[in-house]
């Protein structure tokens, strides 16, 4: 007997509040245990802040957004 198929029987024997607990715990481990696809990674933000290339080095740059984010 398959896995799935002993999980059904074992459920069906179950009173329903026990039931609706398996279904949850399935959606739970669905939800949580299965791996998502992965998306590819955004790069639209690249060269967002070119203007202020020759105004402040990376450095500041980094602590200039942080600054702007924080707004």
């Amino acid at each position: 007997m398959k896995t799935l198929d002993e999980v059904v029987e074992a459920t069906k024997e179950l009173p329903e509040e026990l039931q609706s607990e398996v279904r949850d715990f399935a959606q739970f481990l669905r939800e949580n245990r299965v791996p998502r696809p992965r998306r590819k990674l955004r790069q639209d933000w690249a060269g967002g802040l070119r203007e202020f290339r020759d105004k402040y080095t990376s450095l500041e740059l980094q602590k200039k957004a942080l600054e702007w984010w924080g707004d």
